[in-house]
């Protein structure tokens, strides 16, 4: 299966568990045409041992789409790429950034930071194994190795293992004692070291994460980087991707209503449901559609009552989206 090479990152949804599935990528979809969407994170063990197929599946309606991959074994990462090129994806990231506790026993995530010659060496494999680009995605350090030095060292020597692009979470990874939403909150977020980063490396491909609540925020940021990854906002409030094309790709084609993103999401899950998925993995990423507009509450309400229901069908979102006034 041949995948669209990805050159574009001007604005991108992170990779997020339980958000960034087939289902979230597929309902982000219908609110942009050209933001680069990520996959959940996916071990580079499972892809190799586990259901791949399954893991590694998605629908082509998605492009531009990436495979984040976790681990931190060069030759399990080879197989995994070789496999994500094989399913059509357009680009391979590598996560040096989740602090989870679950990540940092399994030797991936941000605790891969403080061994960045180990990094590297993931890096030049997959680069050697397949022909997309080969990404990272990191912090600007964790506690212990938090100076900018140390980051512009770390990025340096992924340049030189190949890396096409650099994501950097504007935030230090604090492995010990906070949780991962706690990670997410309690560090600062320190926008001007990336910033630096991308001035003192003007050739390295720069994508700032990290607190990006708007579009507005993400102009402001393309102003000093190369691209911005909007995180949990592309779920609490979806439809800030909607004007996303014009404002930011300067794509103008049409702009699809909030109805017409429902009504899509209907005729997606009378697929999918077809095909073993369950309707409430895919209605959970649409209940911020209407994010603070008429009906967002009663939406979500009867949503979150009616899905769970014995024999509940697509016809669901269809009766919750009558009870939405139309207009955007």
């Amino acid at each position: 299966m041949a995948g669209l090479l990805i050159n574009d990152r001007r604005l991108s949804v992170a990779p997020m568990m339980e958000c960034t599935d087939r289902h979230g990528r597929y309902f982000l979809r219908q609110c942009s045409r050209r933001v680069l969407l990520y996959s959940e994170m996916i071990t580079a063990a499972a892809v190799c041992h586990g259901k791949r197929e399954f893991l590694l599946a998605f629908d082509v309606a998605e492009h531009p789409v990436a495979l984040q991959l976790g681990g931190g074994d060069p030759a399990e990462l080879v197989v995994a790429a070789k496999l994500g090129q094989a399913a059509g994806y357009g680009e391979i990231n590598l996560n040096v950034g989740c602090p989870s506790d679950r990540v940092k026993s399994g030797r991936f995530g941000a605790c891969l930071m403080a061994e960045p010659e180990l990094v590297a060496r993931c890096v030049a494999a997959m680069v050697d194994a397949v022909d997309l680009p080969v990404t990272v995605k990191c912090r600007i350090g964790i506690n212990g190795r938090d100076s900018f030095e140390q980051l512009r060292s770390f990025a340096s020597l992924l340049v030189g293992a190949g890396m096409a692009s650099l994501a950097v979470h504007a935030r230090i990874a604090i492995l010990e004692g906070l949780s991962p939403k706690q990670n997410r909150e309690i560090p600062p977020l320190n926008y001007d070291r990336v910033y630096r980063l991308k001035d003192e490396l003007p050739a390295l491909e720069i994508i700032l994460n990290g607190g990006v609540r708007s579009l507005a925020d993400a102009a402001q940021h393309l102003q000093h980087v190369d691209g911005v990854m909007i995180g949990r906002a592309a779920f609490e409030d979806p439809y800030i991707l909607a004007e996303a094309d014009a404002r930011i790709f300067a794509d103008v084609g049409a702009i699809p209503s909030r109805h017409d993103i429902a009504r899509a999401m209907q005729s997606y899950a009378k697929r999918a449901l077809t095909n073993g998925a369950r309707l409430n993995h895919i209605t959970r990423h649409m209940l911020g559609l209407f994010h603070a507009r008429p009906g967002a509450r009663i939406w979500r309400r009867y949503l979150s009552e009616n899905v769970p229901k014995p024999g509940a069908g697509p016809e669901v979102i269809e009766q919750a989206l009558a009870l939405v006034p139309e207009a955007d």
